[in-house]
């Protein structure tokens, strides 16, 4: 039986070694994982500062002009929009005016017409009729 010890014993001896190097495996990638991020993030942030950071105070600029272009299209539609109300008020107005004063002036005409039709209506029917005394007499 002491082979079979000395083979426990040589197999666990393997095992602690095989375990021992794989924690030192793990602790080296860990090591290189941890170099392998700091040197991505250095790459980042020297990207960001050479070539988004330009860009973006480009396109900052550019929405503040648009955003003033945007600001003064507005300012020039209220200021239409409002010039346009005034002409539509002032072109009813004129035209409550105009119909006022056609209606005063067609209003004396067709009085005028109307007294001039009855006048002549009067006359006409006065014309068919006999005088009322020469029926009488005969």
């Amino acid at each position: 039986m002491p082979a079979d010890l000395a083979t426990t014993n040589v197999l666990l001896g393997v095992m602690a070694v095989v375990s021992v190097l794989q924690g030192l495996v793990v602790m080296a990638l860990g090591i290189a994982g941890w170099r392998a991020y700091r040197q991505v993030m250095a790459l980042v942030s020297d990207f960001d500062t050479r070539h988004v950071a330009p860009v973006r105070h480009q396109v900052d600029a550019i929405l503040a002009d648009v955003k003033d272009v945007t600001g003064r299209l507005k300012e020039e539609t209220d200021r239409v929009d409002s010039a346009i109300r005034h002409t539509i008020d002032r072109v009813d107005n004129t035209a409550d005016r105009v119909r006022f004063q056609v209606r005063q002036k067609t209003s004396r005409v067709l009085a005028f017409i109307s007294g001039a039709r009855w006048r002549i209506e009067e006359l006409l029917q006065s014309r068919h009729q006999p005088p009322a005394s020469a029926a009488g007499g005969i």
